[in-house]
């Protein structure tokens, strides 16, 4: 017979929803997606990609374990959300930043955004995301040079005497259109043959991680779809006279940030909408921001200010984007929209 007096209850809200996945299932779902556009870097920029986002995803994982026992916590580094965000900060940045900035960068990533703030689930900030723009606001030298493409770097020791260049968007931001179109072809754009952080040049095995995560039932098409489709329309409508449309358009969906932060970073679950319109609301305005910063400001790439500012909208577009709810009256389903 069962023991009911010694048998422990979990009381918790409804819904009641059975599922084998957890939060560790979904991140190394998330590690596997990554993957490929890990073994590019490899390969345009040598093992020295390798070796930084290992330490980087390294020192994610102390930094959450050495809070959460400083301060009694239950571990939660088990759950490999810190190895996610470990990784994410590492490609976000140039192949040959410094390892201690690394650690600065994971630091501000994993303790001041995600943890302050109670863990994983309740920040609002994408981590990987702050902890690159704290980075690049405290080093903003280290964090714009970019290694040329084919270049190898050193794992170990300086990085001063590697080939350097400008990345699609810095040149594209020069004004001279026909200068990037002599220097990458589209193919090279989307192969990754170009310089940039060290996990976004290659749009193809970014779009092969998406596509892994959405028939996984990971990521919903809706954010991605959304925010890389505002950006083509834009820069169709929008392409600098003498300059085809068409092509345009693909060097700035294959150039930069775009690939890897509409699939890695805008569908951050924390950070991102619940419900689908939301979520294609919150893709429209990354997009929409992304093309104006690229156009009128005066950082060539703004996929990573975009995605951030949205992040503090996610709470509005949750409070007045609702669904309906199942069976009501049409008059109900209104009012209890409008609370």
């Amino acid at each position: 017979m069962t023991d009911y007096k010694n048998l422990k209850l979990i009381a918790s809200s409804s819904p009641h929803i059975r599922s084998n996945e957890d939060t560790r299932s979904i991140m190394l779902d998330v590690i596997i997606a990554l993957i490929p556009a890990l073994a590019m870097s490899v390969y345009n920029f040598g093992w020295r990609a390798l070796t930084a986002t290992v330490w980087s995803a390294a020192f994610a994982v102390f930094w959450e374990w050495l809070y959460r026992k400083l301060l009694k916590k239950p571990q939660s580094i088990g759950d490999l959300s810190a190895v996610v965000t470990g990784m994410l900060v590492a490609f976000v940045c140039p192949v040959t930043l410094p390892y201690w900035m690394l650690v600065i960068g994971d630091f501000f990533a994993i303790v001041v955004v995600k943890q302050l703030y109670g863990g994983i689930g309740t920040n609002f900030l994408n981590p990987a995301l702050a902890g690159r723009a704290a980075l690049l606001a405290c080093y903003a030298t280290a964090m714009t040079r970019w290694v040329a493409p084919g270049t190898r770097a050193a794992i170990v020791g300086s990085t001063a005497d590697v080939v350097t260049a400008a990345t699609p968007m810095a040149i594209m931001k020069e004004g001279d259109f026909s200068a990037l179109t002599s220097v990458y072809s589209v193919s090279d754009m989307f192969l990754g043959k170009v310089g940039g952080s060290l996990g976004e040049v290659s749009a193809l095995m970014l779009f092969l991680g998406g596509v892994y995560l959405i028939v996984r039932k990971v990521i919903s098409w809706h954010t991605p779809v959304a925010y890389i489709g505002t950006v083509a329309i834009l820069c169709l409508i929008a392409a600098p006279a003498g300059t085809g449309a068409v092509t345009y358009m693909l060097y700035n969906v294959f150039g930069g940030g775009l690939m890897l932060g509409a699939i890695f970073m805008a569908t951050d679950y924390a950070t991102s909408p619940v419900t689908k319109k939301g979520q294609i609301i919150f893709g429209i305005g990354c997009g929409l921001l992304t093309c104006f910063i690229r156009r009128f400001g005066s950082y060539p790439e703004g996929v990573c200010y975009s995605i951030l500012v949205m992040n503090c909208t996610t709470w509005l577009l949750d409070k007045y984007i609702r669904p309906t709810i199942y069976g009501a009256p049409k008059k109900e389903k209104k009012e209890a929209a409008a609370k």
